[in-house]
C-alpha cells in the first residue's frame, strides 16, 4: 500500500471509535471490521434483520441497504468496495452506490496499484469474465479462472475455455480447449491448460504458463508459445527493463528459473516459485527448496543459508536492496526473514512482510499469545491489541501508521521508528 504525504502524520495516538461494534442502524449482527489505508475510517457488513444488510462506516450505515452484502474492501484510494445482491442479482456497490449492471454472481474484488480502477469476477447465465469499473467485458466465456488486473489498471486477462467439452471426452480435452483471453479477447492458440497469467504494464503484453500436452509445460506470450518443453512450470514475470519474460521450470527432476533462450538460473533446486523482481530488474528473488522438505529465499540464483518447512510472501523493495519473506513450522513458529537473516521473535502467526520504499525497513503484524502486535526490524511496538491492520510507512520512511482494535475501540497511532524497542 502506497501512503499519501496528505495523510495525517502527527506522531501519536487517537482512538477514532470509542466503540468498534456500534452503528447508527438498529443490527442483529456485525461481520468482520475493514480499517480504511489512512486508519481515518472502519467499516463492517451488519445484517439488519429481516434479510437485509448493509454496511457501517464509522459508525454510520450507507443510505442502501440490501438482500447480501460481503467481501467488504478498501481501495488503495479509499474507496470502500462490497460485493452485493438485490433481488437476487450481485454487482458491486461502491461507497453506497451500486454499478448499473448486475450478475448472477460476482466475487474477487480487485483494483489497479493506485485504487484508481476497481474490477471483479462475473458470472452471467453460466458464462464468465470480469467487469471493470462498471463495465463487462464484450465476450464471456464458459469457463474462466486466474483473473488479473494489471497494476496500471489498462488490461485485464484471465484463462478461458474457448472450445465445449462433453462429459468425458478426454480427446477434445487433449487437443487443447484454454486460452487466455486479454480484456475480454482471447488468443488464436490453444492449450491444455492455461495458468498464471502476467500482465506487462504499459505495453499490455501478457505471458502464461501453458500445458501442450499433459507432460509438456512451457510458457507462452502473446500467445505465442516456447520452443522448449520442460517437465513442470509455474507462473511468469516480466523484467521490467527489458521485457524478458521469466517463469521457474522443472527439467529432468530439478528447477531453475529460465527465459525463451534457456535457463538464467542453473537447475539446482527441488521446487522454485513466485519469482519477483526490484524496479529496475536488476534484482530476482524467488522461493526455493535447496533440499526436499526445506525452503528458503534465492536471491539471483544464490540461496540464503537459513531454511525452514514454509517459505511465503516474497517480498523485494523497489531498489532491490531488501528482500523479506515469512517462514513457518508447518503453520506454527512463524519466523521474519531479510536479506538472509532471521529476526529473533518467534510468533503464533505472521501477515507478511511490508518494505518501506523510501528506507527499505522491513514491518510486520503478527500474533503471540491471542494478541496482535507490530515489529518493526526485528523490534515490537508495546502498542498490542485484539484485532489490527497491516503497517503502513509514511513517504518518508520516518514513522508508521498503526490501525488496531483494541477491547471496543478502533485506534489509529503514527509511530516514529523509534518508538518500535521492544
Amino acid at each position: 500500500m502506497q501512503a499519501d504525504q496528505a495523510w495525517d502524520w502527527e506522531p501519536g495516538a487517537r482512538t477514532v471509535l470509542e466503540d468498534a461494534t456500534a452503528c447508527a442502524a438498529p443490527h442483529e449482527w456485525m461481520e468482520e471490521p475493514e480499517a480504511s489505508p489512512d486508519g481515518e475510517r472502519l467499516a463492517a457488513v451488519v445484517n439488519l434483520g429481516d434479510g437485509r444488510f448493509s454496511v457501517c462506516v464509522g459508525g454510520e450505515p450507507w443510505e442502501t441497504d440490501f438482500e447480501k452484502a460481503w467481501y467488504l474492501r478498501f481501495s488503495p484510494d479509499g474507496r470502500l468496495t462490497a460485493v452485493t445482491m438485490e433481488d437476487g442479482m450481485w454487482t458491486v456497490s461502491v461507497d453506497g452506490e451500486s454499478w448499473e449492471e448486475s450478475y448472477d454472481f460476482v466475487w474477487g474484488t480487485t483494483f489497479s496499484a493506485n485504487g484508481g480502477v476497481i474490477a471483479a469476477c462475473i458470472q452471467s447465465e453460466g458464462t464468465y469474465g470480469m467487469i471493470v469499473d462498471g463495465a463487462p467485458w464484450e465476450t464471456l466465456h464458459e469457463n474462466a479462472n486466474n483473473f488479473r488486473l494489471s497494476a496500471d489498471g489498462l488490461h485485464t486477462a484471465a484463462a478461458v475455455q474457448v472450445k465445449s467439452l462433453a462429459q468425458a471426452d478426454i480427446a477434445t480435452f487433449q487437443q487443447g480447449i484454454f486460452s487466455v483471453a486479454v480484456d475480454g479477447t482471447p488468443w488464436d492458440a490453444t492449450f491444455v491448460n492455461c495458468f498464471d497469467p502476467a500482465i506487462e504494464q504499459k505495453t499490455g503484453r501478457v505471458a502464461t504458463t501453458i500445458r501442450r500436452s499433459l507432460y509438456d509445460y512451457s510458457v507462452a506470450v502473446d500467445g505465442k508459445d516456447w520452443q522448449a518443453s520442460y517437465d513442470c512450470a509455474w507462473g511468469p514475470v516480466f523484467h521490467p527493463g527489458t521485457g524478458q519474460v521469466l517463469a521457474p521450470v522443472r527439467k529432468k527432476g530439478v528447477w531453475g528459473m529460465a527465459g525463451e533462450a534457456g535457463f538464467v538460473w542453473n537447475p539446482c533446486f527441488i521446487q522454485c516459485h513466485h519469482p519477483a523482481f526490484s524496479a529496475d530488474g536488476a534484482i530476482l528473488a524467488a522461493i526455493v527448496a535447496p533440499r526436499f522438505g526445506t525452503f528458503t529465499v534465492a536471491v539471483n540464483g544464490t540461496p540464503w543459508s537459513a531454511t525452514f518447512p514454509v517459505v511465503t510472501d516474497l517480498r523485494v523493495s523497489p531498489d532491490g536492496k531488501t528482500v523479506a519473506a515469512q517462514a513457518s513450522n508447518d503453520n506454527t513458529a512463524f519466523r521474519v526473514l531479510v536479506n538472509g537473516s532471521v529476526w529473533p521473535g518467534v510468533y503464533d502467526m505472521a501477515f507478511g512482510p511490508v518494505i518501506c520504499p523510501a528506507t527499505g525497513q522491513v514491518a510486520i503484524r503478527v500474533e503471540k499469545g491471542g494478541r496482535q502486535a507490530f515489529v518493526l526490524g526485528g523490534k515490537a511496538h508495546p502498542e498490542t491489541f485484539d484485532r489490527a491492520f497491516d503497517p503502513v510507512f509514511s513517504p518518508d520512511g520516518a514513522k508508521v501508521l498503526l490501525r488496531g482494535i483494541s477491547g471496543k475501540a478502533y485506534k489509529r497511532i503514527v509511530a516514529p521508528v523509534s518508538a518500535f524497542t521492544g
